[in-house]
């Protein structure tokens, strides 16, 4: 007997999250002998919670196409709705409720480390309840720090390749800006998304492979305070006369009026000031050792919803890693989440395979130190090697309609709920 399927999104998004989408919708309807309808649930977790489940089956076909050039999360939404066992038991009997009444035997979830914990929890939920339910995770994050050190369990994740190639270029910008201002504004601050991971900063040196430019880098893995940050920059005032810096938004800086989102991360972009802010005041009031003052920048969540940056790499692998993902459903079973591993050798292959949902949930993985040169200013060429595949070469093939974007856009209609009313805990 056929079972239905929920692909669903968690956590914050990426240039290719939907690439990944459509991976999931076409490999469900390769697997149309085991899987029947297909729905995505509105806002992650939070649509199955209050029953607001999207027919993907009937949305046109040209929609489902666009979605591998769609940016972010608009086309089923994503939330950030943590999943506590000891808590939220009333969440977790709703979401078996609702997967009953709604005969699905499949849940896809794109996400990342919290992510793959909420799928865990259902998966051995409903193993519990004895529901028949395959839940199989799909890896997204532009920051790169799901996994382990060793890179075994995966290589990169889908999102990143397409982040690296935003710092890549931005910062190739940002060095003809300061090289004509540098006179007056000697000194480019900008901030990089990542938390305490630094994978997104070391992306800046791709700009620069050949290290010309006056570029610092502050990984939040390195040692370095405001203090020795502001040495090490007038030292390069100095020598050239200007200097980029770039700040991983979880370099310490002191405290920056934390806010917090709905998994616990710190929420860096609703705190009352930044990292960036920090480093451009300390160096302002110090002193430079040029005429004119630091300035700062912070691209924010630009870095993970922009389109025009996509990595073409990265949207195949985000929408191949999708497809893998029901194939693991089918052939493997509940409780994997589909994984990109890169074949050894000089050139640039990888493959795709899978890693137990338990091993890979609430991992955090940091720039490997191997990868941090010894002043902590600045990426190997070990990490060079590593990262300059995932950017790609080309820009992606985004469809352009009265000279704007066009993006997928479903019918958002909700099919026809079967139970009562329900408010999730969070939201009493």
């Amino acid at each position: 007997m056929k079972k239905n399927a929920i692909v669903a999104q968690s956590g914050g998004p990426t240039p290719v999250i939907n690439a990944s989408l459509q991976g999931v919708i076409e490999g469900c309807l390769s697997y149309s002998e085991h899987i029947g309808n297909i729905y995505a649930s509105w806002h992650g977790i939070e649509g199955v919670l209050l029953e607001e489940l999207i027919d993907i089956s009937s949305q046109p076909r040209e929609e489902i196409e666009l979605l591998r050039y769609t940016p972010a999360a608009g086309a089923i939404g994503t939330c950030r709705y943590k999943l506590k066992e000891e808590k939220q038991v009333e969440d977790f009997e709703r979401i078996i409720e609702v997967f009953r009444a709604h005969n699905i035997g499949y849940f896809f979830y794109i996400g990342g480390n919290d992510s793959m914990d909420t799928a865990y929890k259902v998966s051995e939920l409903a193993r519990e309840k004895g529901l028949e339910l395959v839940v199989t995770g799909v890896p997204k994050t532009i920051d790169n720090d799901v996994g382990d050190p060793e890179f075994k369990i995966i290589d990169h994740t889908p999102g990143y390749g397409s982040a690296a190639r935003y710092w890549a270029y931005l910062i190739q910008n940002v060095n003809e800006e300061n090289r004509g201002m540098s006179v007056s504004e000697p000194v480019a601050v900008l901030q990089a998304m990542g938390r305490k991971s630094g994978f997104i900063t070391a992306a800046s040196r791709l700009a620069d492979p050949d290290r010309q430019i006056p570029l610092q880098l502050y990984m939040a893995e390195t040692d370095h305070n405001l203090e020795t940050l502001a040495e090490n920059v007038n030292r390069e005032l100095k020598r050239s006369g200007r200097c980029i810096v770039v700040v991983n938004e979880g370099f310490d800086v002191g405290a920056l009026g934390e806010a917090h989102d709905g998994f616990g991360n710190i929420e860096y972009g609703a705190s009352k000031t930044t990292a960036a802010q920090v480093v451009v005041n300390y160096l302002n009031e110090v002193g430079l050792k040029a005429r004119g003052q630091a300035t700062g920048q912070v691209p924010g969540v630009i870095q993970r919803s922009t389109s025009a940056y996509a990595s073409r790499v990265d949207i195949d692998e985000a929408y191949q890693v999708g497809k893998k993902a029901v194939e693991i459903a089918i052939e493997e079973g509940t409780g994997w989440m589909a994984t990109i591993l890169r074949k050894p050798g000089s050139s640039y292959q990888v493959y795709f395979d899978k890693a137990p949902l338990e091993k890979v949930a609430n991992s955090v993985r940091y720039l490997p130190d191997h990868w941090i040169t010894e002043d902590g200013l600045d990426v190997t060429d070990d990490f060079i090697r590593y990262a300059q595949p995932l950017i790609g070469e080309g820009w992606p093939e985004i469809r352009i309609e009265k000279g704007l974007q066009r993006f997928a856009r479903f019918n958002i209609e909700f099919i026809e709920k079967k139970l009562p009313a329900y408010i999730p805990v969070k939201f009493r």
